[in-house]
């Protein structure tokens, strides 16, 4: 019962507060959704310590079915819950980020005339998630991730007479799509592999994969969508045609430029989408698929690849841009890419948790942004912020700690440290730790995009609240703190982002991994990853931290000490600087490539189709034939008798004529 009704109550909230709203009011809605939605996340965090940190046994699974659902062709799938770690850990990080942004929102959007909607939409959001991460087969995971994709352009494009807001929706549901296809291309190959897409007959068939000792890997041919592949390269197939679904959701490179514009959408919903909901479920997707990526080694090369790559690039951006919340949409698509690389070498713990933490550290920079915007009235370029630390200290100080927990403040080798240290560390390490062709590679990357995530993320600082103030008197004037339920979510947060990491440590990745994890995460027996990173040298252990404290004092210089220089320095170096100010210029390539030459193929084909054959010949042209025949007919209809007397009398004379003509012959 408890696990129906963590899925079903933000269900209700979105029925009552979508349905009703207009009737109860927005102070209700706000009310039950909220409400509604605290209940679900205790009843969470009760599951998490009932199933991820009570003994149990490996493989132990509760299976919770609601209802028989499709029984055809082949295909017998039931509506039902997969309880397990990997479920309970995700209903923390949905659930308790989802309630705080709901409390939140109620301060937030409180001037907001369409309340009932955006808090329908939150809820509905919520139930989408909570269905995708308790799937029990690929198709009621496909379903929870269409739903997510449908709430988001919802929320994304909440305030829709914003063209750059509708504009943003679409992308978002476009780039998506791309992705989507890949997953729905993965699910088929599943299904033709397995014959099944349940969850537990795949996961126990996936061993017959793996090739015997002398025996040839071509020595079963299958056919996958036309191509005849052995059992090794139709795994991989499936498994990359997976990851691209995986890729369009978490927003990585290629399918990531949806991400951050993604910010036309009201703040509260950056922190749900950004924090821990859409984006992470790509990482979810990869590390509940573990049984299948583990078999296939060259899947695994190409997820640590664009994972590694997906840190750099979005780390370079954020160097640059001017947004406060653009800076943090490409700080998450970076920390995605460490998350991503975790899954590629094997360290699927390491990557979950990093999910887990950065769900609070994330979620507390983004509304601490919103707290920004909301103190001087709307203004979102940092460049016209500054000193405003003084105005607003508890927005300051808890923004402060969500810094340190993004840039990995602790001391290697101890148990002192902000969340972000203990869970992007232990990447890095494993990436260097790794077998893989790219641990080099992975672990350079990652550890640049360390100093410029520390770069960036204390840019961000200086700039909004150190400095002499750069806004209008007028706008300094009303600076001021939020209200306290827009603080209570930041508190609360704060201490996730302090203590996540040191309290969950042994058991994501340390000493209790496997009694925590049940099985809930399968690797093959060489994998030793978990055992392996203990013992990189000391110069990786500690190669985070200097890159941390280097991002940190270049920042320091740039925008405290000498402030002039990063104009300067954009002014020498003008290529790069637009170059990364225009992130790489793939909106613009996109644009050439697929926008520019859609809309020329839809305007020869409306000149050379629709006009040329359609309007002429066609249904169109025949319509118009009609109506020319009605204008000329309309015209006998002059409304003088005399003209109708006369018409009579042709037709009489007419008439006479015929029948005399007939009878003659």
């Amino acid at each position: 019962m408890i696990y129906k009704a963590i899925v079903f109550l933000p269900l209700i909230g979105f029925l009552i507060a979508g349905l009703f709203g207009r009737s109860i009011g927005a102070k209700a809605s706000e009310y039950v959704t909220t409400g509604l939605m605290i209940v679900v996340a205790i009843l969470s965090w009760i599951v998490f310590f009932n199933v991820a940190l009570a003994h149990g046994e490996p493989g132990e699974v509760i299976k919770v079915t609601v209802l028989r659902w499709i029984q055809s062709g082949g295909i017998d799938v039931e509506w039902a819950f997969r309880i397990d770690t990997l479920t309970a850990v995700m209903f923390v990080v949905v659930n308790t980020v989802s309630t705080l942004v709901h409390l939140y929102s109620i301060g937030y959007m409180h001037h907001d005339p369409h309340r009932p909607r955006f808090f329908a939409y939150l809820s509905l959001f919520t139930f989408a998630m909570l269905m995708l991460v308790t799937s029990d087969n690929l198709l009621q995971m496909f379903f929870g991730w269409e739903g997510v994709g449908l709430a988001s352009y919802l929320l994304i494009g909440f305030w829709f007479k914003k063209p750059s807001a509708s504009a943003a929706a679409m992308k978002a549901f476009i780039v998506n799509r791309v992705g989507d296809f890949g997953f729905i291309l993965g699910i088929s190959g599943v299904f033709v592999l397995f014959g099944s897409i349940n969850f537990e007959t795949i996961f126990a068939a996936a061993g017959t994969y793996l090739p015997a000792e002398g025996a040839a890997s071509t020595e079963t041919v299958i056919n996958l969508f036309g191509m005849q592949l052995d059992k090794a390269n139709a795994m991989t197939g499936v498994c990359l045609l997976l990851f691209m679904g995986a890729m369009g959701k978490s927003a990585q490179f290629l399918l990531h430029t949806w991400l951050p514009d993604a910010m036309e959408g009201p703040t509260p919903v950056s922190a749900l989408i950004h924090a821990a909901t859409m984006v992470t479920a790509g990482v979810f997707l990869v590390a509940r698929m573990s049984p299948l990526f583990e078999l296939s080694h060259d899947a695994l090369t190409v997820v640590t690849l664009i994972g590694a790559i997906t840190a750099f690039f979005a780390a370079t951006v954020g160097l640059v841009q001017n947004d406060i919340k653009r800076v943090i949409a490409y700080s998450t698509c970076s920390q995605l890419g460490y998350m991503f690389v975790a899954l590629g070498v094997g360290a699927y713990g390491a990557a979950v948790f990093h999910l887990f933490t950065h769900a609070f550290f994330k979620a507390l920079l983004f509304l601490c942004a919103g707290s920004v915007i909301h103190a001087v009235d709307g203004e979102q370029d940092m460049r016209y912020m500054g000193g405003l630390r003084k105005h607003i200290p508890i927005t300051f100080w808890t923004m402060t700690v969500g810094t340190l927990a993004l840039t990995g403040v602790g001391i290697p080798g101890t148990m002192i440290g902000f969340a972000g240290f203990f869970s992007k560390d232990v990447i890095i390490e494993s990436a260097y730790a790794s077998h893989s062709v790219l641990s080099g590679f992975a672990f350079t990357l990652l550890v640049i995009a360390a100093l410029f995530t520390s770069f960036y993320s204390w840019r961000l600082a200086f700039m909004t609240f150190f400095g002499k103030p750069r806004a209008s008197a007028d706008v300094m004037h009303h600076v001021h703190e939020s209200p306290m339920v827009m603080l209570i979510p930041l508190f609360i947060l704060t201490v996730g982002a302090i203590f996540a990491g040191v309290a969950f440590e042994g058991y994501f990745f340390g000493h209790e991994y496997a009694e925590f994890w049940k099985g809930a995460l399968f690797t093959l027996p060489e994998n030793e990853i978990l055992e392996e990173f203990h013992h990189v040298p000391l110069w990786v252990k500690w190669s985070p931290f200097f890159a941390m404290a280097l991002g940190f004092v270049t920042a320091w210089y740039m925008y405290i000490k000498s402030p002039e220089t990063p104009k300067r320095l954009a002014e020498t170096h003008r290529g790069l600087y637009q170059f990364l100010l225009n992130k790489w210029y793939f909106d613009e390539l996109y644009d050439f490539l697929f926008v520019r030459s859609a809309k020329a193929l839809g305007r020869f084909l409306w000149k050379k189709g629709d006009v040329a054959v359609i309007d002429h010949y066609g249904p169109n042209g025949i319509a118009a034939r009609v109506v020319d025949v009605t204008n000329r007919m309309v015209r006998l209809q002059s409304g003088y008798l005399y003209h109708y007397a006369f018409a009579m009398l042709i037709g009489i004379a007419a008439l006479v004529t015929w029948m005399m003509l007939g009878s003659a012959l």
